[in-house]
């Protein structure tokens, strides 16, 4: 898709739940150069972006908040610059994100924009929490009400009196620090202070949390003293005592329901087994401690590709060295009919799914997927054979070793750089320190690796789940037990072996 420079998109990134962002969202998230952020956003949505600069414009108690203008400023700065640049705002960008603001400046400056809606929170927080905010009995009408006005307004623009009276559904955005202002100010204007209330924190997210309450109560829940922080909805009405009570129960039976588990791959591949595990209900956080790059140098694989005729047999050992090697092959102009007659050999599920989807059958793929049981496949045709290997910067050389004791002529050649992830999330840091991680996926060696230098003795205080017997050998051999290993070595698998563990 043919994007223009200088162009601006604001999308709504939704209630919190990554998998609720838009299709369109993430379509143009993948097109940007620069992503400017909110607090409230998830930051695993940002996966969807991993070749953009991405910017946080501030979380409440971590950083500090930018103002609109400052954030207006550094929109405008990229988009002169010719640069693609998403603003991503939790919710809607239509419903209490100051879209208006940047609209107008956007405007003022010619800068062509593009407004993506997002789920905004009031709707999410009603179906997540099974409290269906419109009822053909009691709620005809919702009204979405700030519970934290501009600052430094000298009269409100709220009418209390007819909110009060309102004859439907209140539901009050912002509304924690302010809790005491807005209730009292409902109560004083005619509201019984028995109405019924649900308050709903971190929706859509596997440790939301609902609250019911009266009105009158509220106070003493939310407000600066509470430990009840933001993103909070707050609904207020009789609809809050028709909650469908299985919307809760079901997310509570769950397996992996209040287990947070730390995926650790490369941020471009992390997020399909970061939904299947959020899919049994796990809180996921994300923390890449491999990082995949091109090769530093494209002179090896390049004379690979020109002496192609050469080869009996090309082995991928991962769909890393698939997608590098094709990658290669297009940008020389060639395709996978210049790999005719040519046997091809895959290591793991993947790597073959990943050959497959480029229209090459692996004619050689072992029953368990790793680099020896691929010689030992291999030990008849290998001997006196020409066989390439496509392969990462890191790993062992047991592939190579035993095509050799085979009797084959072996090739090595570097598609992709694997190297460690160095600035681990101070947050991530804290909750390992605290206890609140239950999980750590290691997916490779070099993983569990960096894992350690990264972690040390904290890794003692959760569990560790093994994509191999391999990574499982090196962690033992860091003195690091393993709670769970895959069988066969896949990330599917994987989600299993931890699954069996805590049921």
């Amino acid at each position: 898709m043919q994007i223009m420079n200088g162009r601006v998109f604001l999308i709504g990134a939704g209630p919190g739940d990554p998998g609720l962002l838009t299709l369109r969202g993430a379509e143009l998230l993948r097109c940007s150069d620069v992503v400017l952020y909110d607090g409230l956003c998830n930051p695993e949505i940002l996966a969807q972006a991993p070749q953009a600069e991405q910017i946080c414009v501030g979380k409440h108690g971590k950083s500090r908040i930018w103002t609109q203008e400052e954030i207006i400023q550094e929109i405008v700065r990229h988009a002169k610059a010719g640069k693609t640049v998403s603003r991503l705002k939790g919710g809607d960008p239509a419903v209490f994100a100051r879209t208006a603001e940047e609209i107008q400046a956007l405007s003022d400056e010619g800068i062509p924009f593009e407004i993506v809606p997002g789920i905004t929170a009031a709707l999410a927080a009603g179906s997540y929490a099974g409290i269906p905010i419109t009822h053909r009995k009691y709620a005809s009408a919702v009204a979405l009400v700030t519970g934290h006005e501009e600052p430094g307004k000298k009269e409100t623009s709220l009418d209390w009196s007819a909110l009060a009276s309102f004859p439907g559904t209140l539901v009050i955005y912002m509304g924690v620090t302010t809790a005491k202002h807005w209730t009292d100010n409902l109560i004083t204007a005619g509201l019984a202070g028995k109405t019924s209330v649900a308050i709903i924190r971190r929706c859509s997210l596997p440790d939301q949390q609902i609250l019911r309450c009266s009105l009158e109560d509220v106070p003493g829940l939310l407000g600066s003293h509470s430990e009840i922080r933001p993103p909070v909805i707050v609904i207020i009405g009789k609809v809050t005592d028709l909650q469908i009570h299985e919307v809760q129960q079901f997310a509570e039976r769950k397996p992996l329901s209040g287990q947070t588990i730390l995926v650790t791959r490369p941020i471009e591949q992390s997020e399909s087994l970061a939904a299947s595990l959020r899919d049994y209900g796990a809180n996921v956080i994300i923390q890449p401690m491999i990082k995949i790059s091109p090769p530093r140098d494209w002179s090896e694989m390049d004379d690979a590709i020109d002496r192609r005729k050469n080869w009996d047999l090309i082995i991928f050992c991962s769909h890393n060295g698939v997608k590098y090697f094709m990658d290669r092959l297009h940008f020389r102009k060639l395709d996978s009919r210049d790999l005719f007659g040519i046997k091809i050999g895959a290591v793991g599920s993947k790597t073959k799914n990943s050959l497959q989807q480029q229209g090459i059958q692996a004619d050689i793929v072992p029953e368990t997927f790793s680099g020896e049981n691929l010689a030992n496949c291999l030990e008849r045709e290998a001997n006196g054979k020409n066989v390439l290997v496509i392969r990462a910067s890191r790993g062992n050389n047991k592939l190579a070793e035993a095509l050799k004791e085979a009797g084959a002529s072996v090739t090595q050649v570097v598609s992709y750089q694997h190297e460690d992830v160095t600035d681990v999330d101070e947050n991530v840091r804290m909750k390992m320190k605290e206890k609140k991680i239950d999980w750590v996926t290691a997916m490779s060696g070099e993983t569990i690796k960096n894992l350690h230098r990264c972690f040390g003795d904290l890794l003692l205080q959760t569990k560790i789940a093994s994509i191999s017997p391999v990574t499982t050998e090196i962690a033992n051999q860091l003195v690091l037990a393993i709670a769970a290993e895959a069988h066969p070595y896949t990330s599917e698998d994987l989600v299993k072996a931890i699954l069996e563990v805590v049921e």
